[in-house]
């Protein structure tokens, strides 16, 4: 049985596979297989502030416990500070309750191995089997304890903060959008600390209003507000806190691969980058490889999702990469994307330089690039689609050696995301118009 995405187990709350019943087998899949290696095992559960989250953390508490395992609970904490608390407090797995940018409706179950990087696919796959293969009489000898963890927050905040060995930002006014997620409570908190002028938006989370019409995927009113109170610059955040959208002092918009040329160029200076390179995924821009060649940098690209830009640093001894879509890995500090290091990092190259991010993102300048997302009723690969093929090829022959054409399915959504680059907007607007009505007419929800 098929559980796992490109990122976890995803659907929505109390529908299959996120349900209770469901769930608490889940908990006991995973219990298993963490018994197998360690008879000891420990899980660290964190979750985001989805009002589900409360069901889905006991099932998944009992169905772990069921099968032996401790659990540790620390509630609502961003992804990425689960995976240092995995490492931190010496957990054989760590569990995150998120559906990251979805709306509240949706959850998802995330998992992190002992050394706080997401599951393989050789990993996953052994749990789905032991989840088929479970039967109703089948229980532990024993039965695990739950703990609660009353520092778990603080432990996060002083870890991220001595990423850049608590920097002054004193004098610097800086906008933060919390998405009502799970940074709400440590985001504002970690640039204030550091001296900062802090104006925290969304951050009242009900259970229903995580990333509604907020944080990193709605970041105008982030962007108004910077305007409004003069600000050095805006941050905003996703539901679950691995992944950052920034605007300027003038309220422009930075994405990831300008974010990626910016902190590469930084530590190369400094000496710091591992490699002269970095990890990117095929949707990063191809104005990205041209920007950091011209200063002596190589881009490695993997497919998307951020588990494979860390497998490809990890294998590459690299030590700087990410999305376009604001997921950005520094190894140094974390093993998978950490928004608030990233908002760090950036906050201290601003200081350090004296220069506004407005000039610091003049480095990088993208081709034209149109992304558009479709409805689908279903998955079906697009090689079977004769009509999408013929248009997809129409494409790469027009923008051969001038574009590119990248046609894939959302890992977390029933979407497909026809994505072109060129150097003449009007042209792969057309051929990406194209492609998405193909699409539609042959898989349209």
């Amino acid at each position: 049985m098929k559980l796992f995405g490109t990122d976890g187990i995803r659907g929505i709350a109390n529908r299959f596979p996120i349900e209770p019943t469901t769930v608490v087998r889940i908990g006991k899949a995973i219990g298993i297989f963490l018994k197998r290696k360690n008879p000891k095992a420990s899980v660290v559960i964190g979750k985001d502030t989805r009002l589900s989250g409360y069901m889905i953390e006991y099932a998944l508490t009992a169905g772990l416990l069921s099968a032996g395992a401790d659990v540790l609970l620390v509630g609502p904490m961003p992804t990425p500070a689960v995976s240092h608390l995995t490492k931190s407090l010496n957990c054989s797995a760590g569990i995150v309750i998120s559906a990251s940018h979805n709306p509240a409706e949706h959850n998802g179950i995330k998992i992190f191995n002992e050394r706080g990087y997401k599951l393989d696919e050789n990993a996953e796959q052994e749990i789905e089997q032991i989840f088929s293969n479970l039967n109703d009489s089948e229980n532990g000898s024993e039965i695990g304890k739950a703990y609660r963890i009353d520092d778990a927050r603080g432990r996060y905040i002083e870890l991220v903060k001595n990423t850049i060995n608590n920097y002054s930002l004193e004098g610097m006014r800086i906008v933060i959008d919390c998405a009502n997620g799970a940074c709400y409570a440590i985001a504002p908190k970690v640039f204030a600390e550091l001296g900062a002028e802090v104006f925290a938006l969304n951050v009242e989370p009900n259970g229903l209003n995580i990333n509604k019409d907020c944080g990193a995927l709605y970041p105008q009113a982030m962007q108004k507000e910077v305007k409004k109170r003069n600000a050095d610059l805006g941050i905003a955040f996703d539901g679950d806190g691995d992944r950052i959208t920034v605007c300027d002092e003038k309220g422009s918009i930075a994405d990831g691969d300008a974010l990626l040329a910016i902190f590469a160029k930084y530590m190369l200076e400094k000496g710091l980058l591992a490699k002269n390179a970095i990890v990117a995924t095929k949707m990063s821009n191809l104005a990205l490889d041209e920007c950091l060649r011209a200063l002596g940098i190589k881009v490695l690209r993997t497919d998307v999702g951020d588990k494979y830009v860390a497998s490809a640093m990890r294998e590459h001894g690299i030590n700087l990469g990410g999305e376009q879509s604001g997921h950005i890995i520094f190894a140094d500090y974390c093993a998978s994307p950490d928004a608030i290091i990233t908002a760090l990092q950036l906050v201290r190259i601003i200081r350090e330089s004296s220069t506004p991010l407005s000039e610091l993102i003049k480095l990088f300048k993208p081709y034209p690039q149109i992304l558009i997302n479709i409805p689908v009723r279903e998955k079906i690969p697009f090689e079977r689609l004769q009509a999408v093929q013929k248009a997809i090829k129409e494409a790469e022959h027009r923008l051969a050696g001038n574009g590119r054409v990248f046609v894939r399915y959302s890992g977390t959504e029933q979407l497909a995301r026809v994505m072109l680059e060129g150097k003449n907007e009007k042209e792969i607007k057309e051929l990406a118009e194209n492609i998405a009505g193909a699409i539609k007419k042959e898989l349209g929800a």
